[in-house]
């Protein structure tokens, strides 16, 4: 039984949950305590605890669940052929690092709602960063027609579709993006993304 250390309205922590939902892995969860510091070194969430094996980084524990216990065939989370890889990685990567990055301080202001993220031309600046990546995703949809590396649905879209989620829940001006509208529509359809990705919204 797979154990999964960590909140789950934490965004980082339902990406893991929703990889599970989607390779029908039972599981298990419960908060981060003192007793886990151990762990992760980073003190920070999820943590993935498999047999004895220990796993943090949530990106790096939703690959290691398709690795390890994912379809290796057509359909697969993560693909096998090096090309058909890559193009899901390149877009799980962006999400962890481009994506992340650009809407961190519109987030805390404007959601988190902290006194160290206030300053009003910087969360000018984050929203605008912020809803041009968002333009990069649209635009990558308009290309494919239905996911973020292709014509099927693939790990990229776990971590992308919580971030879609992010942004479309956050108060703030947002371009009319039509694409990505009709990507959180079809990522709807999944019975993972409705309990994990929506914040629980059916």
């Amino acid at each position: 039984m797979l154990n999964i250390i960590g909140k789950d309205t934490s965004i980082n922590v339902r990406k893991v949950l929703w990889t599970c939902t989607e390779l029908g892995l039972p599981f298990t969860r419960e908060d981060w305590n003192d007793t886990h510091a151990p762990l992760n070194p980073n003190g920070l969430v999820p943590v993935l605890v498999d047999d004895g094996f220990v796993l943090w980084e949530s990106n790096t524990i939703c690959r290691y669940l398709c690795n390890r216990y994912g379809e290796q065939g057509e359909g697969a989370l993560l693909p096998l052929g090096a090309r058909d890889r890559a193009r899901v990685e390149q877009w799980v990567d962006w999400q962890a690092t481009d994506l992340n990055t650009a809407w961190r301080y519109a987030f805390m202001a404007l959601v988190r709602g902290s006194p160290a993220y206030q300053d009003p031309v910087q969360i000018a600046a984050g929203v605008a960063g912020w809803n041009r990546h968002i333009g990069i995703l649209d635009a990558q949809l308009r290309a494919t027609g239905a996911y973020a590396a292709g014509s099927a649905f693939t790990l990229a879209d776990v971590v992308l579709g919580l971030s879609v989620n992010r942004w479309m829940m956050t108060p703030m001006e947002k371009p009319e993006f039509r694409h990505v509208a009709a990507y959180y529509d079809r990522l709807s359809e999944r019975p993972g993304f409705r309990e994990f990705g929506r914040n629980g919204i059916a």
